[in-house]
C-alpha cells in the first residue's frame, strides 16, 4: 500500500528545523494534484449524492481515527454554514464520541459495529453512506458500507490507496493516491489533508447544488455570533444597497440573509 511506503526522507531527527518544515511543505504541495487526478470520481459521487438528497435522503460519513474525525468535522459544519438541519449530514466514528478526542483501542476492527451505529438513525434507501479510510482496509468502514449497500443505500468512499477492499465494496469510490508520508505511515498528514479537501468538495458542491448558496454567499448561514451577524449585514448591504443599521434590523426581523432578500421587495 502506498500509504505504508517508506518516507522519501531519512534521519528526520537529525534534520534542521527549517528543513523539516520545508520538506513537509514540499510533500503537502503534492496533495492538491492528487485530488485533481480524482476529480472524475468525485464528480460522479457528488452527482449521485445530490440526486438522493433531492429525494429526501441524508448523507452519512463513517470512519475510524483521523478519517472518522474528519467526517465529523465536515458534517458538523454543514448546519452553521448552510442552515441545514443537524440530521441531514451525520458523521460517525469507530468507538463513538469518546474516540473524537481519544483513540479507542481496536474499535476500528469490528466489522459489524458501523451498521449497528447507523441503526439509531433509521437509515433508508434514500440515504448515502460514504466510508472514509486512508488505507481502504478498515473493517469498521468496510463492514458498514457492505451492509448499507445490501440495504439499498448509495455507497461511496474516500481512500488513499488504489484497488483497496473498501473501494471494491462501494458503488462510487474516490481514490486519492498521495504516496509515501513524510513520517512513514502517518496518514494524518498527506492522506488526511487529501480527505479533508475531498470532503470540502463533496459537502460544498452538494449544498450549492441543493440551492444553499446564492451567488457566492452563504445566505442560509446560522447567525450564531457577532462575526456572522456582521458578515450577514455586509451581504445585505452589498446586495440591497442599504446601510448597516437597516441591514442589522432586517436580519433581526427575518432571521437569515435569504429571508431578508426574499422579502425585501415586499417591504
Amino acid at each position: 500500500m502506498t500509504t505504508e511506503q517508506a518516507s522519501h526522507y531519512q534521519d528526520l531527527e537529525k534534520m534542521p528545523l527549517h528543513d523539516l518544515l520545508s520538506n513537509i511543505n514540499r510533500e503537502d504541495q503534492t496533495v492538491p494534484l492528487a485530488v485533481h487526478r480524482s476529480l472524475p470520481q468525485i464528480e460522479q459521487l457528488v452527482q449521485a449524492v445530490v440526486t438522493r438528497m433531492k429525494q429526501g435522503g441524508r448523507l452519512f460519513y463513517i470512519g475510524a481515527g483521523t478519517s472518522g474525525r474528519l467526517g465529523i468535522v465536515d458534517a458538523s459544519e454543514c448546519p452553521p454554514t448552510f442552515g441545514v438541519p443537524h440530521e441531514l449530514v451525520i458523521g460517525l466514528i469507530a468507538g463513538g464520541d469518546t474516540a473524537i478526542r481519544r483513540a479507542v483501542e481496536f474499535a476500528e476492527d469490528n466489522a459489524e459495529q458501523a451498521w449497528l451505529d447507523l441503526q439509531k438513525y433509521l437509515p433508508t434507501p434514500a440515504d448515502t453512506l460514504i466510508g472514509i479510510a486512508a488505507s481502504g482496509r478498515t473493517p469498521y468502514v468496510i463492514g458498514g458500507v457492505q451492509e448499507a449497500r445490501k440495504a439499498g443505500l448509495l455507497t461511496g468512499c474516500i481512500v488513499c490507496n488504489e484497488g483497496s477492499a473498501l473501494a471494491k465494496a462501494v458503488e462510487f469510490p474516490v481514490e486519492v493516491v498521495v504516496g509515501a508520508e513524510f513520517v512513514t505511515g502517518s496518514t494524518r498528514m498527506k492522506a488526511g489533508t487529501a480527505q479533508k479537501l475531498v470532503l470540502n468538495m463533496i459537502s460544498t458542491a452538494t449544498m450549492i447544488q441543493l440551492g444553499r448558496v446564492k451567488g457566492n454567499k452563504m445566505v442560509d448561514m446560522q447567525l450564531s455570533n457577532e462575526k456572522l451577524w456582521h458578515r450577514g449585514a455586509k451581504m445585505l448591504m452589498d446586495e440591497l444597497n442599504i446601510d448597516e443599521k437597516t441591514a442589522h434590523a432586517l436580519l433581526k426581523q427575518y432571521g437569515s440573509v435569504r429571508n431578508v432578500i426574499e422579502n425585501y421587495k415586499f417591504l
